[in-house]
């Protein structure tokens, strides 16, 4: 009980991202009054560690750490969105999470010894990305489409190839959409990051 008081902002990211990757499982999509709020707390969380209102249980990082946890969350999933991969929710989603991961960590490594928390986002968002595919391969296998489902990596690919710019694949991607069995990638995001959290931390 100690434990989780002391370290409350980790209990509350991991209920916020749960949260965001069950509306996502249902919705397919993470709503801004969900993830604005989670990114803005984490900037306050830094300024209060500059100030010195808070114990160090709380983190080590000020604002300008949860900026740069940001930037960094932002930054990984860009890519993907810019071509239609993900959604804007999935990518303030990951925002939220660089915003008080950066809070609570600091750039540095930490006096308990875990890394920085631009290591921890970045490691966190590869663990999600692993998911992501074995969740994605696991509804090829259930549905069985296979022939379906290889033309549309084929298809996708020749747009990467072929395209005249990343508007241009952006704009193919959502034409393509209502045809695809899309997978809510807030679940794989959040299996990774508490994942990643519980390897740190344990239970």
């Amino acid at each position: 009980m100690n434990y989780i008081l002391t370290h409350w902002p980790l209990w509350f990211l991991c209920l916020a991202m749960i949260a965001a990757a069950v509306i996502d499982g249902w919705k397919l999509k993470v709503p801004n009054w969900l993830t604005f709020p989670i990114i803005l707390s984490g900037w306050m969380l830094g300024l209060t560690h500059d100030f010195g209102l808070l114990p160090d249980s709380t983190g080590y990082g000020g604002f300008g750490a949860s900026l740069a946890g940001t930037a960094v969350g932002m930054a990984l999933l860009l890519p993907l969105y810019s071509i239609g991969g993900v959604g804007g929710g999935d990518v303030k989603m990951q925002m939220g999470f660089g915003a008080w991961i950066g809070a609570f960590y600091g750039l540095q490594r930490s006096p308990d010894l875990h890394p920085g928390a631009l290591w921890i986002i970045v490691n966190a968002f590869l663990l999600a990305a692993v998911i992501g595919g074995v969740i994605a391969l696991g509804m090829i296998l259930i549905r069985g489409q296979y022939r379906q489902n290889l033309s549309n990596t084929q298809e996708i690919l020749g747009d990467l190839v072929t395209s005249s710019g990343v508007d241009d694949v952006a704009q193919k991607a959502a034409k393509r959409k209502p045809t695809l069995h899309l997978l809510p990638y807030g679940i794989p995001l959040c299996l990774g990051f508490i994942g990643y959290l519980i390897a740190l931390h344990g239970f």
